[in-house]
């Protein structure tokens, strides 16, 4: 019983865990993307 109900506080841990961390890796991609495209019109 423990047991089951700590998989589910893992997996919710872990949805919890990427909706979290979803947006800043957007926003890293853009940012990364910002910065590559002006280096190349700097080139």
């Amino acid at each position: 019983m423990l047991r089951a109900i700590a998989d589910v506080l893992r997996s919710i841990g872990g949805a919890l865990a990427t909706v979290v961390t979803l947006p800043f890796r957007a926003v890293a991609r853009l940012l990364g993307g910002v910065s590559h495209s002006a280096h190349r019109r700097r080139v």
